[in-house]
């Protein structure tokens, strides 16, 4: 069970350039993503309604699609425009269409009631439209269920033993810094974490000139449904953390990741690194997206073998610990949405609010 009332990215903008009919299943339904002659991006369901043929195998003519089995069009808004050799139109030969958004390179599509869909409840990660911002956005196939990709970034240890000589840097960060703030949102929650005179971790060392100094680490990271994850990283001197992050200076990152379920076993994770000291040196952003890439390569190979250990032994129950509880209570409003919108029959929007990177 998913929840569709809310806004999912489904692909990256130059996924849709030269003319390209994009098929990706969301939530389990198969969609057609495309960019029409007019600029317009247009999200149907993948599917031709006279027999069934894939609309993605189709022809891009101007803003609609043709269907290259029996050659019907249909417009960006999924009404049926043309039948070759027939003049009469059956209202009901039409195709799903969806509500779409572009926002910083990100496609975003509702999946529930498009008569709710607002834009204004996107969340609103103003960085990613910024340009003292420099990221690549990305993609990653998992084949786990998304939940398990949003527990693993609700705890920020396993960056000392998953990542040790990636993203974390040392095994200290698990023992010596905890939580100095866990919020419990209405639509998720807010951790703050330090990290105090450590070696910076190895992704870091990457684009800084001097690669031994010791610096103080602070991450603040929110999670909110239905599987958003973004997270405030400041380097400074050790010694003066608190005094940079206030007056601002330190080398920061921004960290956007958007975990869309595919299917209740596979997820689409897209995100952007973002930077705000490398100017035009874009040399930064490409090392920042190889040493991501290769973290979440580490991720991806410990979430896929806990996806099918989960499928091999469904009686078997994770046990929490004390680490567990942002993820507990994301679970718990995740799934009192989710309740409540199937009880109404999708008929209610869910009680999700937007809240900025700020708060």
């Amino acid at each position: 069970m998913f929840l569709k009332n809310c806004w999912y990215v489904a692909a990256l903008d130059h996924e849709l350039t030269d003319g390209k009919l994009l098929n990706r299943t969301v939530l389990g339904e198969h969609l057609l993503l495309y960019r029409g002659e007019s600029g317009r991006v247009n999200v149907l369901n993948d599917r031709c309604p006279h027999r069934g043929a894939l609309l993605s195998q189709g022809r891009l003519e101007g803003d609609g699609v043709r269907c290259m089995y029996h050659g019907i069009k249909y417009d960006g808004s999924g009404k049926c425009t043309q039948i070759p050799g027939q003049d009469m139109i059956p209202p009901k030969l039409r195709v799903r269409s969806y509500p779409v958004l572009e926002r910083g390179h990100f496609v975003w599509v509702w999946m529930g009631d498009a008569a709710k869909a607002d834009p204004a409840s996107i969340l609103d990660l103003r960085y990613l439209e910024d340009s003292n911002w420099k990221g690549i956005p990305a993609y990653l196939h998992y084949d786990a269920n998304y939940l398990l990709i949003v527990d693993n970034l609700s705890d920020f240890s396993h960056l000392a033993f998953v990542h040790t000589k990636t993203l974390g840097g040392s095994e200290e960060y698990a023992y010596v810094s905890k939580p100095s703030v866990i919020e419990r949102l209405e639509n998720g929650f807010r951790v703050e974490r330090w990290h105090w005179d450590s070696d910076p971790p190895p992704f870091h060392q990457k684009v800084i000139p001097d690669k031994t100094a010791k610096v103080d680490r602070r991450n603040i990271a929110w999670m909110t449904v239905p599987g958003i994850f973004n997270m405030e990283t400041l380097f400074a001197p050790a010694g003066q953390g608190k005094q940079t992050a206030a007056a601002g200076g330190a080398k920061e990152y921004r960290n956007c990741q958007f975990m869309t379920p595919e299917t209740e076993r596979t997820t689409h994770f897209f995100w952007s690194y973002l930077n705000n000291f490398e100017g035009e040196d874009s040399t930064i952003s490409r090392s920042l997206l190889d040493s991501l890439i290769e973290g979440f390569m580490e991720d991806k190979a410990i979430i896929e073998r806990q996806q099918k250990t989960l499928e091999e032994d469904p009686s078997f129950q994770m046990l929490g610990i004390l680490a567990d509880a942002p993820l507990a209570h994301f679970r718990r409003v995740l799934d009192r949405l989710i309740n409540a919108e199937q009880n109404s029959g999708a008929t209610q929007p869910a009680e999700v609010r937007p809240t900025t990177a700020a708060g």
